[in-house]
């Protein structure tokens, strides 16, 4: 039989509103008295209804947490440090998958409400925003998008990349992006173009248009700097099947810094930060917003560049070391 809190008031010869109060951590009851009732709810095994508790509080303890592609593994690796942090402060989290769609995102978000989150963070699909809702409401996005409360430094990560590469000898660079809608997207490759010091940086945009890129290093680019680590892995693939060689022929920087870029050969060089450092921040604003508080502003996550083997020094006639 489950126990009960009348199980821990009969054992310790108090009153159930005693113990009610002791686990509750309101009212005026003494740290001995606390202390008594916590171990024995430890020892019997006991655990609060969380229904009941809801009703009593007015709080469910559950957050929401939307997320655009859970096929992407950059976004389930996300999700992983945000339920982390919020379990470390008490909170359990429902997830939602927007599929990439922006009207299947706003359900989600509305499903999430409906069951009774006391707030909902939303990592937002690319080239939308999120609306109004009666709950504290958070994105976890790029510093300039409303409702943002922390996201990666995205324009000093591009930033790093070509540096990176200028700091190598490439002087003439093609920065790929995967679409122009997405704000991160768009953050990252003015970071990228902030790096130039001279060098030539050319863009393009997957989702305008599908550059020949076999063609482009055969035409002078001697090194690629990619949005994504899943892009850059389709660009070694791309290369591989044209004769081309990475680093040998071209130099290559992804961003994310997902697993796979170790699994490849040759291991992927990109840029990286701290999901744990992103989801402990995101779950403190939002609980702090549920409290009442104010949503955290400029809020950012400093990237770092992870060297691997898909970049190396070019050689003053132009070939690569």
């Amino acid at each position: 039989m489950k126990p009960k809190l009348s199980d821990i008031a009969r054992n310790l010869s108090v009153s159930s509103a005693t113990v009610s109060l002791a686990l509750s951590g309101k009212g005026r009851v003494s740290r001995d008295m606390v202390e008594r009732v916590e171990a024995e709810a430890r020892r019997i095994g006991y655990a609060p209804n969380q229904m009941g508790k809801a009703l009593r509080t007015g709080r469910s303890t559950i957050i929401g947490l939307v997320l655009p592609d859970v096929g992407n593994p950059l976004f389930p690796r996300m999700a992983r440090s945000i339920v982390q942090a919020a379990e470390d402060q008490g909170y359990g989290v429902l997830i939602a998958d927007s599929h990439s769609g922006a009207q299947t995102q706003d359900r989600a978000v509305q499903r999430l409400v409906d069951f009774g989150s006391d707030g909902i963070l939303v990592i937002p699909r690319k080239g939308t925003r999120i609306g109004s809702s009666d709950i504290p409401t958070a994105v976890i996005d790029a510093p300039t998008s409303p409702l943002n409360i922390v996201s990666a430094d995205h324009h000093q990560g591009g930033a790093l990349a070509v540096r990176h590469l200028r700091e190598q000898g490439h002087q003439k660079i093609l920065c790929l992006g995967g679409s122009s809608a997405s704000l991160v997207q768009r953050t990252r490759v003015e970071g990228m173009q902030s790096a130039a010091d001279g060098a030539e940086v050319t863009v393009h945009w997957m989702n305008e248009s599908t550059p020949d890129i076999p063609a482009l290093v055969r035409q002078g680019v001697t090194a690629i700097a990619t949005t994504s680590d899943l892009m850059a892995v389709q660009v070694l693939t791309e290369l591989g099947a044209a004769g081309l060689r990475v680093p040998q022929d071209v130099s290559l920087v992804g961003f994310d810094d997902l697993d796979v870029g170790q699994m490849i050969r040759p291991k992927l060089s990109t840029v990286g930060t701290s999901e744990t450092e992103i989801g402990r921040r995101a779950i403190a604003g939002l609980i702090a917003m549920i409290n009442g508080g104010e949503r955290p502003k400029d809020d950012v996550v400093p990237m770092h560049l992870v060297q691997r083997e898909t970049a190396i020094e070019i050689k003053p006639g132009g070939d690569e070391q």
